[in-house]
Parts: C-alpha cells; structure tokens; sequence
C-alpha cells in the first residue's frame, strides 16, 4: 500500500511537471508569434535537423549586416590581391606571408579591444566549421592557409559577441587590411579604404575644399607636412610637424592617416575642430578651421628691389614646368643679378615635374636614380636647354620640403649649382603607387623604389642638410621677418 501512495505521489508531481513545462513553453510560444508571427513564413517554414550539425559559421560580405549569411570569399578577395601586388611590386623584398598573416590577425584582435571586447570570454558553439574549412571557404591561397589559422579561429567568434548597432563586418575586414599591409614594415606603405582612395586623387593642380595643407597620412597620425600660403590652415597657425590626433572631439586613435581625411575635409564655410599635438607644447589644444574652396597655386614670382628674381614654387604639379619656364622668361628679360627658388613649405607632386624644374637650373648630368627591388634601376636625366642653368641660384628650404622639391633641391646641391638655406628638410625620399583594388574595395598604396641624389645619397628619414642653417621662428613670422629670405639675399648681394 506504501509503494502504490508513494507511485501515485511520483505520478502526480510528474503530471504536474508536464503541465507546468506546457503552461511555460506555450506562453513563451505565444509571446513569440505575437512579436515575430508578422515576419515568420510558417507555410513554408521545415526543419531538418542535420542543418544544426552542417550549418557552418556565417560567411560574410561587406553589402550585408552582421549575423547574415554572405560571401566570405567575396569579402576577403582584396586581401589576397593586395598580398599579390605586394609580392609584384613592393621594393622591400622578400615579402615575408607569416608576418603579413600575424599582422592581420593584430588587427582583428585590435577592433575586437577597440569595441572593448574581450576575445578569450567569447563562446561559440562546438558544431562550427574548423578555421581550415572557413579558410577554405575564404578561398584563402594555399601557401597562407597554415599561416591563417589563427586569424580564421579568432574570426568565427564575431557572430558571438556582444556588438552594439551599427558595427559591421567592413570594420573587422578593414582594421585587418591595415595591420597585414603595416607588416610590411614600411611607414609608406599602406591600405586606402574606399573613401579615402577617393579622396586622394584629388588632382595637384584642381580644387576642392578643405582646410588647405599638404598631409602626411602614412605615420598613424595626420602630421601637418606644410600648411597652404594664404590658407585656413595657415591663418589659423597650424604648422609643420603638427599632428591632428582628434576631429571634432573624435579620437583618431587606431584609425588609419588616409581614413581621418574624410573627417577633416568638408564643405567650405564650415567649421572642423582640430586637437592637436605639438613638439614645444606640452599638452594637446584644440584649433577651430574654418574649411574652404582650396586652389592649389603653382608658382608666385616677383622681381625683388635688388634686383633678384624670386620664385616660390608651391606645388610639382602638371602644368609647373611648363609655368616655370613662362615664369623664367618673364624674369630673366629684366636681367636679375640672381634668382631665389622658394621650395619651403612645397609638399611635392609629380616626379617628371621635378626633373623638368631641375632642368631648368642645371646644365646636364643626372637628376636622379630610382632604385629598385627587382629590376635594374632607373636614371633621370637633365633636359637639355635650361633656361637658368648658369645665373646665381638660392634655394630656400624647410621641415615642409618634401618629396619633389628634394628631388630638386638634392640635384643642385650635389652640383655645387646653388646653396640651399633653411632648415633640413622632410625627408621622403621613396617612390609609392597607388593601385586600386578590384570592385571598388580600396587601394593599397606600396613603396616600389628609393630614390638618390646624383651623388646617391639616400633622403628618406634623412633630409637634406642646407648649407646655410637659418632659424625662421613664430615671432619672425609674426613681425613679418624672414630671416632665411635675408640669407638668400645677402649671399646673392655678395657674389
């Protein structure tokens, strides 16, 4: 009799088990089809219980948000044409894969810390893809597959964060990019997404509107390079070696230089707030720029008192040689006892430009050598029929004369043609491309050469010393002294 209460005890409570678990899932089940009925196709809706064990991790495309299942091949393809174009073209060769496939996975890891998200407290499933089947899926090439692994283990875990809106699979696939190409071990060479591609064929000789400064954005920072004569930039005291490490009060930090450009570039009579960091300035301070329609010039001359030609070159643009030589012309019919070649502040442009500038002060003999990883190197030349190879000649140079105008200003200097005056100058002294990815999906911008001076000395992080050190300082400046202008002067009035 014990037993049977004791049975019917254990069948009641099981009863009352059941019933309870049907109350519970029934009112989860009707909650549910109250929020989702709308949205679900229960007529065409199956189950196959073999999708659960089958299902792999998502694959992913830029054209989709998180959690959706997409192409993985089509997202990660630019990173293996742009791994292809490094081994084609970078002059720092060889091109060492394991690092570039370490640097990715740094910069997975980088946006999982940027998004304050901790990679080991992640779970994920155990019925997942193994990262060498998701490797397989990403079409990664053979030979980097191994070297992948890691990358593709870390990658299966985004779908299982905890990810506020609005964050998507182009911000993991982009801050991957950077770091792979940084791995490189070139500070000039880099990844350009999209917008900031875009942004940067901006021509030399155009317009476009913005706070009017040559950048450099290779160095994880936006360093003013040279403000623009008569600019935003320059009228609200931004100087070279400045660097802008906030826009608007957003932080620029772990962004890539190119990509802050969309940030500081805007319409013309709007205002940007800069934070930036200065050398003799202890702590950061905001600049307000009021942007506008920039025109870049290329050269402003005059015909100084005693008797010299002056001839400031702003840009190495399409048009300069040719304006040069109308400028020479001009000058030169007045008889000057000397020109003064003004490449301060002159952030560069196109090569051929530099040598037809070049040209035009130097007799014959080489320009230049490019120097290559790969093929033999390339000899630039004097254009014969210079217009001012044998007249007096000052440069003036600075920390903004860069790229271009070194070209030049090492030629002269290496020919005894002329004294440069100033300050040493930048010191960018390699050859980048820039090479657009398939699909509209960037550009990956990649040192293919160095260039050196007629004597082959090497300029890039080095400069060029001038022979003639003159300080130009912020009270000069503000007084409307030019002590290196002076120099030039005077070492012309001595000749």
């Amino acid at each position: 009799m014990k037993n049977k209460k004791t049975l019917l005890w254990i069948g009641a409570g099981l009863l009352a088990f059941i019933i309870l678990c049907l109350v519970i899932f029934g009112t989860i089940g009707a909650v549910g089809y109250y929020f989702f009925a709308d949205s679900f196709d229960f007529e065409n809706w199956s189950f196959d219980p073999a999708e659960i064990i089958n299902t792999p991790i998502p694959v992913i495309s830029t054209e989709v948000p998180l959690g959706s299942n997409a192409d993985l091949e089509e997202l990660f393809s630019p990173m293996w044409e742009a791994i292809e174009l490094l081994h084609a073209h970078s002059v720092y060769q060889p091109i060492d894969d394991e690092a570039l496939a370490n640097g990715a996975y740094e910069g997975l890891l980088l946006q999982f810390e940027k998004l304050e998200i901790n990679v080991d407290e992640i779970v994920v499933p155990d019925n997942l893809n193994s990262p060498s089947e998701i490797a397989e899926d990403a079409n990664t090439p053979d030979g980097l597959i191994e070297y992948y692994l890691p990358f593709w283990e870390t990658w299966q875990k985004i779908d299982f964060a905890d990810l506020d809106e609005g964050v998507s699979y182009d911000d993991f696939f982009h801050s991957s990019m950077y770091t792979m190409v940084e791995a490189v071990g070139d500070h000039m060479t880099g990844f350009m997404e999209p917008v900031a591609y875009e942004q940067s064929q901006i021509s030399l000789e155009g317009e476009y509107e913005g706070i009017g400064a040559w950048v450099d954005t290779s160095t994880g920072v936006v360093t003013i390079v040279t403000p623009m004569d008569g600019s935003p930039a320059e009228a609200a005291g931004l100087k070279p070696g400045d660097r802008i490490i906030a826009v608007d009060g957003q932080s620029l930090e772990g962004m890539d230089g190119n990509a802050m450009l969309a940030l500081v570039l805007g319409p013309a009579g709007t205002v940007v707030v800069l934070t930036v960091e200065r050398d003799e300035v202890p702590e950061p301070f905001d600049v307000s720029v009021t942007r506008a329609k920039i025109t870049v010039p290329s050269i402003i001359s005059e015909m100084l008192e005693e008797q010299i030609a002056y001839i400031q070159l702003t840009t190495f643009g399409a048009d300069t040689g040719e304006d040069l030589r109308d400028t020479l012309e001009t000058l030169l019919a007045d008889d000057p006892i000397g020109i003064i070649l003004d490449l301060r502040n002159n952030g560069g442009g196109y090569l051929y430009t530099a040598v037809e500038v070049a040209s035009e002060f130097i007799e014959d003999g080489v320009i230049l050598y490019e120097r290559y990883a790969e093929r033999d190197e390339e000899v630039f030349y004097v254009i014969p029929h210079g217009l001012a190879n044998d007249i007096p000649l000052v440069v003036l140079v600075n920390e903004g004369s860069a790229s271009a105008s070194e070209i030049v200003a090492g030629a002269i200097q290496d020919y005894d043609r002329g004294e440069l005056v100033g300050a040493t100058t930048f010191g960018k002294g390699s050859v980048q491309i820039v090479l657009e990815l398939s699909d509209n999906r960037g550009a990956i911008r990649i040192t293919v050469a160095k260039w050196l001076t007629p004597e082959e000395r090497q300029i890039q992080d080095i400069g060029l010393e001038p022979d003639y050190v003159v300080e130009y300082s912020q009270e000069d400046y503000d007084a409307g002294l030019d002590p290196q202008l002076d120099k030039a002067i005077e070492l012309l009035l001595g000749q």
